[in-house]
Order: structure tokens, then C-alpha cells, then sequence
């Protein structure tokens, strides 16, 4: 906890073929022996990761992957991860021994373009061979950034690092806040926190203290409380709270404890609008209507941990959509980097709030769902709506309100049920008043 999280890092992963110098690459811009250089082909098996602070980016992951070029059933595995790191890349290196460029290069360069991955190609091993002043006109046509380098005399690491800061997107240097935004200089969030066999020993969940801290680079106050002291703290003062945040699995108690004229969110929903899009989310949510028994739902996590008793992910939200769809559904449970190339086999698409990705990776799994026409929600949103609160948990955002109307509106006829119908179509008044 004394370090930036890896979701709010810059990833920049290393691609090419095998032995062309990406590893050693990597070892020169960190100035440290992060990765197994060797003549060998196929050194690297799994992306390896290095954590750094990197002038004037900040913080930033660099990402050694194995060669997508790489051979047999292992080669196979190999590339498969490397693919997948693509979902959490930012910015990318394609790295190409200086005479090397060719079909390989062109699909790796067509798969940066197809992700709208920011990319430079290095010419690594210049020392040896310069590249052809074919290939350099090919590349300044499609305005392609190109570095030449050799990572065995260190010459050219420079200039990589400061063609990395021309890459880095453009919010980067102005990142989006987690909830700053909604509490002014010199006003009081009140955050409710639950301590039970979830919350982790001795310290608070990445969310909260990443919004206690955004709170005081806001120039404002928060009050920390469980959720049984909710109620007498707000008595205790003076002027109101601008805005309540609780935990996703206490909001029913939260909504009935704050006054109906104080914000009220989650930080579930917090994490949605930071690491996605909370509209697309929003409106994801929706679908939660259209369930019937049997109906085979995804529920994916970001992190992985040992599963409690009573675990949110595998025990309690599973119970409440049952519930709610009046009968047994098919659930899945994906951890860690594990999720789908293919979403069409299941109706809903429910994700954690991701803390631990990058927005990159969040957006990436999005648009995978919405380019198979599958819903996709998060935790907060989906617990929220299964307790009925939803469209005031939304309030702080009429965005993703209005979004979320709309979906329920257009749901097919006769799907809405009786209890969350009452909740919506006060929502829908109130939006028109």
C-alpha cells in the first residue's frame, strides 16, 4: 500500500520476434537485470513485468513478452499470453533487429492498430546492421515512430524514453479522477466501510484508500464509519456530508440511513466510471431484468483470492440473481487474467470493480462484450439494482443514470418486476420533472 497500484500505472509492453533483443531491451531501460537475456530462442515464457518510476511518465509496468513467432505446443501457450497482455497495454515497443522488418512486423503493427495501441518500432542491434532506408521511408509514411538502438552499448535508451512520453495517451498526464470531481474544496464525504470477514487484516480495500486520498488532493475532508454508525454520525453534525459512499454490500442499509437530500454512491460504482465506462455499464445492468432460470451468467474478478464462506462474487451474488430470475442459473466464475475470447454464451457479463487492472484492461474486456452484443455490468451497479436503490446510487452521475433509464425502458415487455418497477419509475419521473 505504500506503493502506486498497478492499475494506476502505465503498462508498456515489448513485442517482436524471438531474440531480438526485447529483453535486453527491457534490462536497459530499467537499468536492472529484470529479465534473462540469452542467445537462446524463446527465453522468455511469460510476460515478465517490471514496476518503476519512469521521468517524466511517472509510474509505469513495462511488459517483456515472449515472441509471437514463437514454435511447437509450448510456443502455442507462449503466444496466447502474449496476446492477452495486449489487453493491458497502453503504449508499445515493436522491437525488430535492424534489418528484420517484414510480414511479422506488418501483423503485429495491425494488431497495435486494431486495439488503438499507441506503438514505436525499435530497431535494435544497430550496432550490427543499420535498417534500409526503405524500410525507414516505409515506416515516416505512416507517420510511425522509429528509434535505433543497440541495448548492448545502451545507445538510443534515451531517446526510447522520451518517445515513450510522446505515445503516453493523452489523458495520461491529466488523469480522470476517482470522485474529486464530486466533492468540493472544503466539503465532507462521508465513507462507510464495513470490517467483516472481507475486509483484510489490518488495513483498509485499495477503493477506500484510494478515495480517501483523492479526497484530500481535492482540498476536501471525509469521516470514515461502519455501517451501523451511520446514522448516528450524520446526527453528530453541523451541516450534512456533500456525498455518502458505502460499500456495494451495505447500500440498502446506507439508502435508508442518508438523508434523500445527500448524494449517495458506491464505490463499486466509483471504480466503474474510473476503470470504464459507467454509461455502457450502466446500461449493462439492465439485462439483470430479462433473466430466466437457466440462463447462463459470467461473473469475472480481476484479483484472485481464497473464496470465504460467504464470498460476494461466488455465494451472495449468485443468490441474489437466482432470487431474482425466480430460479437456478448456470453461473461461471472467472479470477485473475482468465476471461473469454468468446461471451455469446452467456446472457450477462458481470465484473468486479477491477482495482487491480489498468483502465485499459477494463475497457479492453468491455468492448470484447459489447463487439458480441452481450451485456456487461460490474458488482456495484448489479447489487444496487438487485436491492432496488440503483437509480439513486446513480444520481451523482446523470449520464449514466439517463443511460440506465433508457436501457430499462427498452427491456422487453413485461420483463420489469413489480419491486425494482416502483423503484424505476420514480426515477423515470423524476428524470422528466
Amino acid at each position: 500500500m505504500n506503493e502506486t497500484p498497478k492499475g494506476l500505472r502505465l503498462h508498456i509492453g515489448i513485442y517482436g520476434r524471438r531474440n531480438v533483443g526485447k529483453s535486453s531491451l527491457l534490462n536497459a531501460l530499467v537499468g536492472q537485470q529484470v529479465s534473462i537475456v540469452s542467445q537462446t530462442p524463446g527465453t522468455t515464457t511469460d510476460p515478465v513485468e517490471k514496476v518503476l518510476e519512469l521521468a517524466p511518465l511517472g509510474p509505469v509496468v513495462f511488459i517483456d513478452t515472449a515472441g509471437i513467432d514463437d514454435e511447437g505446443a509450448l510456443g502455442e501457450q507462449r503466444k496466447e499470453r502474449t496476446l492477452k497482455a495486449l489487453d493491458r497495454t497502453d503504449v508499445a515497443l515493436l522491437v525488430t533487429e535492424s534489418g528484420g522488418w517484414g510480414e511479422y512486423e506488418e501483423g503485429v503493427a495491425s494488431l497495435f492498430a486494431e486495439r488503438k495501441i499507441p506503438y514505436a518500432v525499435v530497431c535494435n542491434k544497430d550496432d550490427l546492421e543499420k535498417p534500409s532506408q526503405d524500410t525507414l521511408d516505409a515506416l515516416g509514411a505512416s507517420k510511425t515512430a522509429v528509434v535505433c538502438t543497440s541495448a548492448l552499448l545502451g545507445r538510443g535508451i534515451d531517446k526510447i524514453r522520451e518517445t515513450l512520453t510522446g505515445l503516453a495517451p493523452d489523458d495520461w498526464f491529466a488523469k480522470p479522477r476517482l470522485l474529486g470531481d464530486l466533492v468540493p474544496a472544503g466539503e465532507l464525504a462521508m465513507l462507510v466501510v464495513p470490517i467483516d470477514l472481507g475486509a483484510p487484516k489490518g488495513r483498509l480495500i485499495l477503493p477506500q484508500v484510494q478515495s480517501i486520498r483523492d479526497i484530500l488532493d481535492s482540498d476536501a475532508y471525509c469521516m470514515v464509519v461502519k455501517e451501523r454508525e451511520l446514522r448516528d454520525a450524520m446526527a453528530r453534525l453541523n451541516r450534512k456530508p456533500k456525498i455518502v459512499i458505502c460499500d456495494s454490500q451495505v447500500v440498502l442499509k446506507t439508502a435508508a440511513d442518508t438523508p434523500p437530500d445527500v448524494q449517495l454512491t458506491t464505490f463499486s460504482i466509483l471504480m466503474a466510471r474510473f476503470k470504464g465506462d459507467l454509461s455502457s455499464l450502466a446500461k449493462g445492468v439492465a439485462a439483470i431484468e430479462a433473466l430466466r432460470p437457466g440462463d447462463r451468467v459470467l461473473i469475472a474478478e480481476a484479483c484472485t483470492h481464497h473464496p470465504l464462506a460467504d464470498d460476494i462474487g461466488r455465494v451472495k451474488i449468485p443468490r441474489w440473481l437466482r432470487q431474482y430470475a425466480g430460479g437456478d442459473l448456470e453461473i461461471t466464475n472467472l479470477a485473475g487474467r482468465d476471461f473469454p475470447e468468446d461471451l455469446t454464451p452467456y446472457k450477462l457479463v458481470i465484473h468486479c470493480a477491477a482495482c487491480v487492472f489498468n483502465r485499459k484492461q477494463m475497457l479492453t474486456r468491455l468492448y470484447r462484450a459489447q463487439s458480441q452484443g452481450v451485456p456487461m455490468t460490474n458488482y456495484g451497479l448489479a447489487i444496487s439494482y438487485v436491492q432496488g436503490v440503483l437509480p439513486r446510487a446513480l444520481e451523482p452521475f446523470p449520464a449514466a443514470r439517463e443511460a440506465y433509464i433508457q436501457a430499462l425502458a427498452e427491456a422487453p415487455a413485461g420483463a420489469v418486476s413489480g419491486g425494482q418497477e416502483s423503484a424505476d419509475t420514480g426515477a423515470v419521473a423524476s428524470a422528466g420533472s
